[in-house]
């Protein structure tokens, strides 16, 4: 996936991103809003970017002013019922880029290229109930809440209650 927006690209990682993302996956609270734990070295940084370069479901949010990867998002696969027209979001994002609107450009321009396609028809997103500014963004992003739900983190050694919530690619239609 590559998308261009007005201060963003949207890319995959490569293993020269990982500074960049050992840089903001230690910063703490990044990783435990998000259900894993808080990178402790650079090594494993790298072992983490090579599973995720792998995968190919996380994409590196690059700052266009300086070609910096400050965050991440992921599209991946539905986990609850495999279904093949959805799919679900997550992200990541170093603190020092925090309230800027950064992370609301990268979702809404993700979920304008994944509704182009025929295929997709629903987006899940979901934050921890004490995540408040990662609530406030998915709603501002026209997400509609479904439900609340536990979410269990093997890195961090615990379950965590959460909202989930969906777009429909007939809701987002409606919200252009």
């Amino acid at each position: 996936m590559y998308i261009e927006t007005k201060r963003l690209y949207i890319r995959p990682f490569t293993m020269a991103d990982v500074q960049s993302v050992y840089e903001y996956c230690s910063q703490p609270q990044i990783g435990e809003f998000a259900g894993w734990a808080a990178h402790k070295s650079i090594t494993e940084s790298t072992e983490i970017l090579n599973e995720w370069i792998t995968e190919g479901y996380r994409h590196a949010i690059v700052l266009k002013e300086n070609r910096k990867v400050i965050g991440h998002i992921l599209v991946g696969p539905d986990s609850e019922e495999n279904r093949v027209d959805t799919r679900e979001l997550g992200c990541a994002l170093n603190n020092q880029y925090h309230r800027q609107g950064i992370m609301t450009e990268a979702i809404k321009a993700t979920l304008c290229s994944l509704f182009q396609t025929d295929e997709i028809q629903y987006i899940w997103a979901c934050c921890f109930q004490n995540n408040i500014a990662s609530k406030k963004m998915i709603e501002k992003c026209g997400f509609i809440f479904q439900q609340e739900g536990i979410f269990s983190s093997k890195s961090l050694n615990q379950k965590i209650s959460s909202y989930e919530y969906r777009i429909s690619k007939k809701e987002w239609e409606a919200l252009k």
